[in-house]
């Protein structure tokens, strides 16, 4: 897609690392198994790398990329031939199946988090200059001025086609390549393949195990630093990370990052500096890993409490990290200067 597709979730912006790939296996671990097929291709304003290791072939890869740009093309927010810029635009527009479904999705996922994901941030997020790298900070004035206009349930959509209120835009990147992960893993599995890795951009979707049949390990990016602090085991799930320092600007001393709370239209702080969401949905982790950004930990705590379809990662303010119970077995630290804590059912 394009610039805004990094999400308030981020261009490069998970910095998620395939841990044997950076160095972070034991060093007595067997290399790495190199794919059997494997693709680099830049959409949605990020690197993608698609690495097939059991079935598929060039053609599949074929096959995959042409999605990827199919669903850049439809979803963009800067591409005046897309759905999504006429529906900002125009405030109405027919959509796609795959754009009906995307939208559908998110509404889901901004109900489900109360609104602490808000797809209609968009505006307030370009004010800020974080969709266009062209950084300031908006007076008290123009944010109260955007902030009526940021109201997830004023989008409507029936069946294939969606309305906006006079003013009103949307993005759809904060759901966008979790969307797009799952969608090339079930493309890949109705062709046969059995094992597989696809990084979009830091949105990591694994297809199956290892050829070996031992998990995936996915290095979890320190926020305070270049190295892992740890490494998560998976087998056929998405990892997904935000953090405040993956996109952020300086002025007068004073740190500004892209994550925004839709309540107050100003970069969220709420006690936590990483959130890593690890689930079989590729949708839901990539609008959780911003929503309980926002949230904070102990709301976030409550969230994964009532819904426990995805277990989380939370990297604190003062270094601490606490992990939900289902990743006590397939998650380790890799630094020891950090406290871990397991939450509570």
């Amino acid at each position: 897609m394009n610039r805004e597709m990094f999400h308030a979730k981020r261009l490069f912006a998970f910095c998620l690392v395939l841990s044997l790939l950076a160095g972070c296996a034991p060093a007595s671990a067997p290399a790495q198994m190199p794919p059997s097929a494997e693709r680099t291709l830049f959409a949605m304003d990020t690197v993608m790398t698609l690495r097939l290791y059991e079935g598929g072939g060039e053609d599949l890869l074929d096959q995959a990329e042409e999605r990827v740009k199919t669903l850049e093309s439809l979803l963009s927010v800067t591409d005046e031939s897309s759905e999504i810029y006429a529906l900002d635009h125009e405030g109405q527009a027919a959509l796609s199946t795959d754009t009906a479904d995307l939208l559908a999705a998110a509404l889901s996922m901004c109900r489900r988090t109360g609104g602490a994901l808000d797809i209609s941030i968009y505006p307030v997020l370009r004010t800020w200059g974080f969709t266009t790298g062209e950084y300031t900070v908006p007076n008290e004035e123009t944010i109260a001025a955007l902030l009526p206009l940021v109201d997830y349930t004023q989008v409507e959509l029936s069946s294939s086609t969606a309305s906006l209120p006079d003013g009103m835009e949307i993005d759809l990147g904060s759901v966008a390549k979790g969307y797009t992960g799952e969608e090339l893993a079930g493309l890949l599995k109705e062709n046969g393949v059995t094992s597989a890795l696809l990084d979009l951009g830091g949105n990591i979707q694994a297809v199956g195990a290892k050829p070996d049949g031992s998990p995936w390990r996915v290095g979890i990016r320190d926020p305070e630093g270049e190295d892992n602090l740890g490494v998560v085991e998976i087998i056929g799930q998405a990892v997904v990370t935000s953090g405040g320092y993956e996109r952020y600007f300086e002025e007068d001393g004073v740190r500004y990052w892209h994550i925004l709370d839709p309540q107050t239209g100003t970069p969220a702080h709420s006690g936590l500096v990483s959130v890593t969401i690890v689930g079989d949905s590729g949708t839901i982790c990539d609008g959780l890993s911003t929503a309980l950004f926002v949230m904070g930990l102990d709301k976030a705590l409550d969230h994964w409490r009532q819904y426990q379809d995805f277990e989380a990662i939370f990297v604190s303010e003062d270094g601490s990290v606490t992990i939900t119970p289902g990743l006590q077995s397939n998650f380790a630290l890799t630094q020891t200067n950090r406290t871990l804590t397991v939450a509570q059912p």
